[in-house]
């Protein structure tokens, strides 16, 4: 099997410990970078900054703010990329309540209580047998804070203002995976069905007893869709 170039992208609070056990798991096929997305407050720039940092032609796959910074280079550079996976995302932009949510969180960690942004996120990214797990939960935890105040608020400002990528999935001509957690609460699976049933070469992958967070979450089950994805 040849050796393919990935990139990956982690979504909001989230760094290269998202994709540890996948870069692990799959290094003997793949060479895995991870993008940064810490330092850009829109999808324009987040998106730019990863073509400039990437080879010719790519892999690419992003978890949910991830998976919006995927559809803005795919927007931007569609012949680069060879493959594209999808997790844990939506090709919808914020609804106004969702902004409004945001707003209040940017809003709680410019008063200096950012420290209180994983414990109040975490539950509602995992599923409810990860917050069972302290080591599982000290990992997250500590990758938030890794993140930091500064590249969170720039985060949520960039998901806030993303486009709608709903008009541009028939486009996409690329093998495809979408994958989700069954339970992920953020971006439920009907986001990802209606991704896979407009994406003309693309397969639906649904990851049982897991969460948002689906490559900390089930990283075997993640690995092995990555690597069916791969495969030639």
């Amino acid at each position: 099997m040849s050796r393919a170039a990935v990139i990956l992208l982690p979504g909001l609070l989230c760094d290269r410990e998202l994709w540890a056990e996948q870069i692990d798991t799959l290094a003997e096929i793949a060479d895995m970078t991870v993008g940064d997305l810490t330092r850009a407050d829109s999808m324009a720039d987040m998106a730019e900054e990863v073509l400039a940092a990437a080879p010719p032609r790519f892999a690419l796959a992003g978890l949910s703010m991830g998976g919006y910074v995927a559809f803005e280079i795919m927007r931007r550079a569609p012949a680069r990329v060879t493959r594209l996976a999808l997790l844990d995302t939506s090709a919808r932009p914020d609804t106004p309540e969702q902004s409004e949510r945001r707003q209040a969180l940017i809003r709680m960690a410019q008063r200096g209580e950012f420290r209180g942004v994983s414990p109040r996120l975490l539950p509602q990214w995992v599923h409810p047998e990860r917050m069972k797990d302290p080591d599982f939960v000290a990992r997250a935890t500590e990758m938030t804070r890794r993140v930091g105040r500064e590249a969170f608020v720039r985060q949520q400002t960039a998901i806030m203002h993303r486009s709608d990528s709903r008009p541009g999935l028939a486009a996409i001509r690329v093998r495809t995976l979408v994958l989700c957690g069954r339970q992920d609460e953020a971006t439920p699976i009907d986001r990802h069905r209606e991704i896979a049933a407009d994406v003309p070469d693309s397969r639906l992958v649904v990851v049982e007893e897991c969460g948002h967070l689906s490559p900390m979450e089930r990283p075997a089950e993640v690995s092995a869709a990555l690597r069916a994805w791969l495969a030639d």
